[in-house]
């Protein structure tokens, strides 16, 4: 009520009159609405496509005011003050606090000790916090300007106890090459397979040696090797038809989430001369196209 100009209230039977003339809506299942409760089953279900982000953005917009219908409007900004119970700040702090806590069986606070958790979060926010926060952000305007030398960025050190704020240049990455006739790469760098579908192992390794005149001889997921030149070839020859996520979850024993669209490879190669190469890790897209 302060910050929109209100009239306010402290009477808490006309809170207890507006919480029993509320209507609460008897809450009604939607039809035809499959729950997976097996994690097997659950990756058998398409992903939902992600919202358009211009459409709901759009949404958004289209439901604020009209700014000619807010001509003379003014907010009523309020300053945080712990130690004073008439303003309410702690009681609203405490009531919206429990109330979360009692969703998640979270040990709740009475008005005392969130006063006391309260006195403790503001000077954190106030100092370190806030500091960091706008040296964070004066790194993310540089990364918006484009061709920006490694040496405009900075590396910040901040004890306020002393005090004592220091700067320093990031180090470049190390540059390594891909044999003697290869690209240049650091370890940022991915081979990135994305070819709007699945691929068997026996098209992985193709495509590597078309795409990059590789020949890979161990290909490994975590602390699994899913392909290596010295696999008996038996196996070998269960596991060409089979796709690479099929490999993981067969040989690592690995579930996907539901939000997961990618795996990383850590893979071994040869170059064209027959020389041991390193080279960068794969990532390889295996569904959400």
């Amino acid at each position: 009520a302060f910050n929109y100009g209100l009239k306010g209230s402290t009477d808490p039977a006309l809170f207890k009159k507006a919480v029993e003339a509320a209507m609460v809506p008897e809450f009604v299942p939607k039809q035809g609405v499959k729950i997976a409760t097996d994690p097997k089953e659950a990756e058998k279900v398409p992903a939902a496509p992600p919202p358009d982000e211009d459409e709901a953005s759009d949404a958004i917009v289209a439901t604020l005011p009209a700014p000619s219908s807010l001509a003379g409007y003014r907010m009523t900004p309020v300053d945080f003050e712990k130690d004073d119970d008439t303003n309410f700040h702690i009681d609203f702090i405490a009531a919206a606090s429990n109330l979360r806590a009692r969703n998640y069986k979270i040990t709740e606070a009475d008005h005392h000790r969130t006063k006391q958790i309260a006195g403790k979060i503001i000077p954190a926010i106030a100092t370190t916090t806030s500091l960091v926060t706008g040296l964070v952000c004066l790194e993310l305007l540089k990364l918006m300007q484009p061709a920006k030398p490694i040496e405009s960025f900075k590396n910040g050190f901040v004890n306020l106890a002393l005090p004592f704020v220091s700067f320093s240049e990031p180090i470049a990455a190390p540059k390594r090459k891909i044999g003697a006739k290869g690209a240049e790469w650091t370890l940022w760098d991915r081979y990135e397979v994305d070819e709007g579908r699945e691929l068997t192992l026996k098209e992985f390794l193709a495509y590597f040696q078309e795409r990059h005149k590789l020949e890979v001889t161990m290909i490994s997921s975590g602390v699994s090797i899913l392909y290596s030149f010295f696999t008996n070839q038996k196996k070998l020859k269960e596991r060409m038809p089979m796709t690479m996520s099929q490999l993981v979850q067969e040989i690592s024993k690995a579930e996907f989430k539901p939000t997961q669209n990618s795996l990383t490879f850590e893979i071994c190669c040869n170059d064209e001369d027959d020389e041991d190469v390193e080279v960068p890790f794969v990532q390889y897209k295996f569904r959400g196209w």
